[in-house]
């Protein structure tokens, strides 16, 4: 389907949809997977509609995953229609306002209470039922985007055998810490660019629908590990100590402070490789170059919590000789 006949296709759904034949779209944003969302003024209100070409994306499971967060009194966008055939979902407006822009150091604790309070809401209230597994192929493959994006495509390296041998080795002691946890609600995407503040509850939750039941330290450290803001490691640490209070008294078996701080960290780094790997797939697969900016933080989480844990430092002492003075956004030639 061409451009042209894909906007036609997406404006006649809409008024047909809203029963509005003079509704009109405009852009609202798009992220980093084939979806786009077009914003549409109608009845007094405004609304949104996501376009997910169906040869690209299925967005059954957003529409299943926006019910269970909904069900338990998240604040997801509310769905005013859907056509799973086609690929668009008319949707309730929770504003424009990102987290992301209006953190600093007076707001956070306000706006990461509020992240937190919804966080322990979905680990503790959302429906896990058929959802997918977080289970040790999963957390793997995410992994291995690691060598083949990062390693090979962006700094032109083929490990060896025995390079592959640490590489494997640190990629097994993350995917056992994850499994070992309490498996939660995940919402795998939990973090300042797809949290809203709204007029009526924070946060506004979106990007979701890749949910899983899985690590119950995982959306924390996509929270507190932010891939595009950081914060110092006390606070973050602080933070995380204190949900981890707020877990114990629910019921959950997290273990002690050591235990959970431990955990906290394996699972940030899982992230953080899996999204180096993503990252630079986005500008050589995708042609998205933005991310590649983004990854001297992902890199610095990485590597400053790999050298903590025995389990990668010998990985995060790979990546940094392969690396050497390279400008880390520079793509390769």
């Amino acid at each position: 389907m061409t451009l042209a006949s894909r906007t036609a296709q997406r404006l006649d759904w809409t008024r047909q949809a809203l029963n509005d034949p003079s509704a009109q779209l405009e852009g609202a944003s798009a992220d980093a997977s084939f979806r786009s969302y077009w914003r549409c003024e109608s009845g007094g209100r405004t609304w949104i509609v996501m376009d997910a070409p169906p040869d690209r994306e299925d967005i059954r499971p957003w529409l299943d995953v926006a019910a269970r967060l909904n069900a338990a009194g998240l604040h997801a966008p509310e769905i005013a229609a859907s056509d799973a055939e086609q690929g668009f979902v008319l949707m309730s407006d929770l504003g424009t306002r990102l987290y992301l822009p209006e953190l600093d150091a007076a707001s956070v604790d306000s706006l990461y209470g509020d992240a937190l309070d919804a966080m322990l809401a979905m680990q503790t209230r959302a429906d896990v039922r058929g959802l997918p597994a977080y289970d040790e192929a999963r957390l793997v493959a995410e992994m291995e985007l690691l060598p083949e994006w990062f390693l090979k495509r962006h700094l032109g390296f083929t490990p060896e055998c025995e390079e592959w041998d640490v590489i494997e080795s640190a990629f097994r002691a993350l995917e056992k810490s994850a499994r070992a946890q309490p498996q939660v609600f995940v919402h795998r995407d939990y973090h300042s660019r797809n949290l809203l503040i709204t007029a009526s509850r924070n946060p506004g939750i979106l990007d979701f629908q890749d949910a899983v039941l899985g690590p119950v330290t995982y959306d924390l450290a996509s929270l507190l590990r932010d891939c595009y803001i950081a914060w110092p490691d006390d606070q973050v640490y602080a933070w995380a100590e204190a949900y981890r209070q707020r877990l114990a008294a629910a019921g959950l078996a997290v273990g002690d402070a050591g235990q959970f701080r431990r955990q906290f960290d394996l699972m940030g780094l899982q992230r953080h490789i899996k999204v180096l790997g993503i990252f630079c797939r986005l500008w050589y697969r995708d042609g998205k170059a933005g991310y590649l900016n983004d990854l001297p933080l992902v890199w610095r989480y990485t590597r400053d919590v790999g050298r903590r844990h025995p389990e990668t430092v010998e990985l995060v002492a790979l990546i940094e000789r392969v690396l050497g003075d390279r400008d880390i956004t520079r793509p390769l030639a």
